[in-house]
């Protein structure tokens, strides 16, 4: 069988690389860590980092593109301007993360790009452009752009400034939550960091699920957990008691342990969000992330 440089759509990896060991370089391991500004090596890889760079990018784009004067309070109509300029621009960034040798797939990527930003015609974002973000970075695994040792990075390092970026869009131009159902709902704009924050509190030594609705403790903490961060942006949005405005977070509070939080999260996702079809029906299906079902 010829072996081609550019990994199987669908493919891991882990599987590509064992197709690939007979044409592989090996070298001696040496030290790469010889001074504390090297530890940036460690931390994080090209790719993540190139990430964040588009990212940062999209943070600048908000800044260039202050909000306008107009009658209606939410759904600032400068944010289509803004949305226009990644339009434009979110091949040229895709293909800033992946090699030169796997730009083909850079149109596709893209997409799930453009998709994770929010809706340019009603101006508004929810959980189905979020799952679009978390899209984006599935596809980048297959491809063999990120690999299963940049998996904490992706999480901690670029999920979350992707959250930054989009508090950041929701606040200056008043985005409307997608499909939010009010108080009934966990979260006006987010689900995914709720999950993913959760599995970071597991076995916590002092943090318990009763100490997330204690302003105190969130105001202590948020800078080094992602549930925290979530909890600590809606008291910043919302007014009023914590068990009005976030019922169901609140309800979540008295679960004794992370772990069963998460347990119950990842349910509650599954059937609100990858089971309702007003978030599925925006869904984008290509080649890398198909619609065909799986082969018994």
């Amino acid at each position: 069988m010829a072996e081609t440089e550019q990994q199987r759509p669908g493919a891991s990896p882990e599987d590509d690389k064992a197709a690939s060991l007979p044409s592989f370089k090996f070298c001696i391991p040496k030290k790469e860590i010889n001074m504390v500004p090297d530890m940036g090596k460690w931390k994080r890889s090209q790719t993540v980092q190139k990430l964040l760079d588009v990212l940062n990018t999209l943070d600048r784009w908000i800044d260039e593109t202050p909000p306008v004067d107009q009658p209606s309070r939410f759904g600032n109509k400068a944010f289509r301007t803004w949305y226009a300029k990644l339009e434009q621009e979110a091949e040229a960034l895709v293909s800033t993360i992946i090699p030169p040798k796997l730009s083909a797939a850079a149109p596709e990527v893209a997409v799930y790009l453009k998709e994770a930003v929010g809706n340019s015609t009603r101006i508004d974002y929810g959980t189905g452009h979020e799952a679009a973000f978390a899209a984006f970075l599935c596809c980048l695994c297959k491809i063999g752009v990120l690999m299963v040792d940049d998996q904490l990075a992706i999480m901690f390092r670029v999920f979350d400034r992707y959250l930054e970026v989009m508090r950041k869009l929701q606040k200056t131009y008043r985005m409307e939550p997608a499909g939010s159902q009010g108080v009934w709902g966990l979260d006006d704009f987010q689900f995914l960091p709720f999950i993913w924050g959760s599995s970071q509190l597991v076995d916590h030594p002092t943090l318990e699920p009763r100490h997330f609705v204690e302003e105190k403790m969130v105001n202590e903490h948020h800078q080094d957990y992602m549930f925290l961060e979530c909890i600590k942006f809606i008291n910043e949005m919302k007014t009023g008691p914590f068990a009005e405005h976030s019922n169901q977070l609140w309800n979540i509070s008295a679960v004794p342990t992370w772990s069963k939080v998460n347990q119950g999260l990842v349910r509650m996702y599954k059937a609100e969000c990858l089971e309702k079809f007003p978030v599925i029906q925006h869904f984008k299906f290509g080649s890398l992330l198909s619609i065909q079902p799986l082969k018994p």
